[in-house]
């Protein structure tokens, strides 16, 4: 009965987040644990179990679980040890196995190293031996470095952004690694690495620009001899010495085509690289177009402090643009302040609160804002997202009517890609003048099919689009859109485990 091991850890940082990640920023899950939360979530082991749930003669054995409850600053070096030395330990007291399933994200980074994924892939290879596979599963704004290419026998990695494949991706890695146990394939993996960051709605893999180079990766994985490809273009906050967009091609020993197929997509994504930028609206023009609108929700998107990019949380930058704008309409707002949640609470429901908001955090770009309110509701700040059903824990929360402007004040940041927090809170977006989104993009139907307006506001924040105002020091140069007439001269690399060979 073939043994499959199952290893998760993830997390997305943004190392321009002053507010480092800590152990405690994680849900540890262990053994048992793993597979009854995931087959009842729409996740990439959840989607990988219902693989193997399906397939007579697998026997399951799960080892540990790291999973970030949001994106967050850099994480520390102690944090990463613990988090490393249990799941080493969780494979090392592991029985014999045939294959491993290992989820990840792919832009984690520590104080101290730049690829915490590589580290992990290659000790637990170092655990197991060079004979068992081991496929990886990955979000395509992980940075795809070459340590992890050497210690894995296959990536497979999301075809959408917004992302919506999270299950599907884990059926693929699950499915690619039975083949692999069977015999079946001799994965041999090519990677082009492409000097470019980019943003923006021509990311979007339904309709941007993005298409192309996603639509040649999905075309070649599904090729006969195709086992997967992809193009990931990183995150832009995770400012690591490998940092770069990268397409990758998997063929069943097969490198020639890997190599060919590779470098078409990464061409086909240099070819519209210039396009994928942002066009940003000043905080000053935002909140004019909002105190004008006449009907319908204005949808004002700061993604320079998406939590679900590695940003804090806390910014109040809009709010403080709506008011001194002289706003009059109601406006909707996430924000993170452990301190405003405390004096909520310490309120209670109905009565009169006054306090300050934002600055709690990254407090060298926001400073705190008074606010005189009244409590509307208290919770624990847990519920589930609406894309995948995982549990989010934002801390205790608090909804706090401050005049024309309603808050919902978390005690720590949560992933904000779909409406999940509002509506746990009782709020619908489509009920206010104005709304902030946390986030750079989400399912069109959320916000953007129904918004009166939907504006990129450039704002202050540790995941702003406006990537020249970050102060990238470790990623590689020159680099679009950092430097100026940037060239790309392709470069394929070659992959392939010793026991093929």
């Amino acid at each position: 009965m073939p043994r499959i091991l199952i290893a998760e850890c993830k997390q997305e940082v943004s190392t321009f987040n002053p507010v480092l990640s800590g152990y405690e920023d994680f849900t540890i899950r262990r053994g048992d644990e793993i597979i009854q939360y995931h087959r009842g979530v729409r996740s990439e082991v959840g989607g990988a179990l219902s693989v193997f749930d399906a397939t007579p003669g697998l026997e399951l054995v799960p080892t540990y679980s790291a999973h970030f409850i949001t994106s967050g600053g850099t994480l520390a070096d102690a944090a990463f040890q613990r988090i490393a030395g249990e799941l080493l330990a969780g494979v090392k007291s592991a029985p014999a196995v045939d294959g491993v399933y290992f989820s990840l994200h792919g832009a984690m980074a520590t104080q101290s190293e730049g690829d915490p994924e590589g580290y992990l892939l290659a000790e637990v290879r170092r655990i197991l031996g060079e004979q068992v596979p081991m496929v990886i599963s990955l979000d395509l704004h992980g940075i795809l470095t070459d340590r992890m290419l050497e210690h894995s026998d296959a990536a497979v990695a999301f075809h959408t952004y917004p992302h919506v494949d999270f299950f599907s991706t884990g059926q693929r890695a699950a499915k690619l690694l039975l083949r692999i146990l069977a015999g079946e394939v001799r994965p041999v993996t090519a990677k082009v690495t492409v000097p470019a960051l980019v943003r923006g709605d021509e990311l979007i893999t339904d309709t941007g620009s993005i298409r192309h180079a996603v639509n040649a990766a999905k075309a070649t994985e599904q090729s006969p001899g195709g086992l997967s490809a992809a193009m990931m273009w990183g995150n832009p906050f995770t400012d690591v010495p490998a940092l770069a967009s990268n397409s990758f091609v998997v063929t069943n020993n097969d490198p020639v085509r890997a190599e060919r197929e590779a470098l078409r997509i990464a061409n086909v994504f240099w070819e519209h690289h210039q396009k994928m930028r942002v066009p940003l609206m000043s905080l000053a023009d935002a909140a004019c177009i909002a105190k004008e609108n006449q009907s319908g929700t204005v949808v004002l998107v700061d993604a320079a402090d998406a939590t679900s990019s590695g940003a804090s949380g806390d910014s109040n930058a809009i709010l403080r643009a709506l008011a001194e704008t002289g706003y009059q309409g109601s406006a909707l707002i996430p924000i993170v302040d452990p301190g405003a949640v405390a004096a909520a609470f310490a309120a209670g429901v109905g009565n009169p609160v006054r306090t300050t908001v934002g600055g709690a955090l990254d407090q060298g770009r926001f400073a705190p804002l008074p606010i005189e309110g009244c409590v509307r509701l208290l919770s624990d700040g847990s519920f589930h997202s609406e894309t995948t059903r995982e549990l989010w824990a934002a801390g205790k929360t608090a909804v706090v009517q401050a005049g024309n402007f309603t808050l919902i004040v978390t005690s720590r940041p949560v992933s904000l890609y779909d409406r999940a927090l509002f509506l746990a809170h009782g709020q619908d977006p489509k009920n206010f003048g104005a709304v902030v989104v946390k986030s750079p993009q989400c399912e069109p139907h959320m916000f953007r099919a129904w918004a009166a307006r939907y504006v990129d506001v450039d704002a202050p924040g540790s995941t702003s689009a406006n990537l020249r105002s970050l102060g990238h020091t470790r990623c590689p140069r020159p680099i679009f859109p950092l430097d100026p007439d940037v060239k790309f001269t392709p470069q394929v690399k070659l992959f392939q485990r010793p026991r093929y060979n």
